[in-house]
């Protein structure tokens, strides 16, 4: 007798949740993708905020103790007083032109602020109360303050600002030459700087706020003393609103 031999006839079908078990990431795996770009990101936008951190971090230390500590902020100021052309510049935006080449700026003014005329403060107009109609009628009008425009030139080193009386002959000039934690402070507050320096300077706020989340975020995904955070994180926002709230 002759035996008989069975042999399969294609490929073993798989078990399709196998597969599936395959694809779905372990929530571990989960985790340590999510670490990783965490700290990736982190470490990125920590390197483009780097040098305006340094700047801002800086200032922001002088500025905070300069009244406590008396800390000085080297500055000089020289006045002058500017002669008019014949006729006088009719506008604001015409003297502007004017200030730009007698001064020799290489752009145009930063601001310009016009303040409209308006009664001296000092003065009082119908003093006398019970005064008749006739009386009041007769009663000198208050005197008034002249049209004022100012104008501020120059950058954070450098800040010329010219200030004019409607009706003078002449602008009064200053000039404050800054030293160079006075610079820095000045681009701490974005005194004389363009636009692109406040976006540039915008891209900074916002990567300190994802730092700092991300920085939490980080510890709570990687440390398992999560107590020990929630206490450090607690107590440093209970300080930082019981101060501010204590002078509000």
């Amino acid at each position: 007798m002759t035996s008989l031999s069975t042999t399969a006839i294609g490929p073993a079908i798989a078990d399709p949740t196998q597969g599936l078990a395959a694809e779905r990431p372990h929530p571990h795996h989960r985790r340590a993708m999510l670490v990783r770009w965490i700290r990736k990101t982190h470490g990125w936008i920590g390197l483009w905020g780097a040098i305006l951190g340094l700047i801002f971090g800086t200032a922001g230390i002088w500025l905070n103790h300069r009244a406590v500590l008396k800390l000085p902020m080297s500055q000089q100021r020289a006045n002058a007083q500017l002669a008019l052309p014949d006729p006088a510049p009719a506008s604001a935006q015409e003297m502007a032109a004017w200030l730009q080449t007698a001064l020799g700026m290489d752009a145009p003014p930063n601001s310009i602020r016009t303040e409209p005329s308006r009664p001296v403060a000092w003065t009082e107009k119908g003093r006398h109360a019970g005064a008749s109609e006739s009386a009041d009628a007769a009663a000198p009008k208050p005197l008034m303050q002249p049209e004022r425009w100012i104008f501020n030139f120059g950058g954070p080193d450098a800040i010329v600002q010219a200030d004019y009386w409607r009706g003078n002959r002449s602008v009064g000039v200053t000039t404050t030459s800054n030293g160079f934690v006075a610079t820095l402070a000045n681009l701490h507050k974005g005194v004389g700087m363009p636009v692109a320096w406040i976006l540039l300077v915008d891209t900074l706020a916002g990567s300190l706020i994802f730092l700092s989340v991300s920085g939490v975020a980080l510890w709570m995904l990687t440390h398992r003393r999560r107590v020990v955070g929630l206490v450090i994180f607690g107590t440093s926002a209970a300080l930082t609103l019981g101060l501010i709230l204590s002078r509000l």
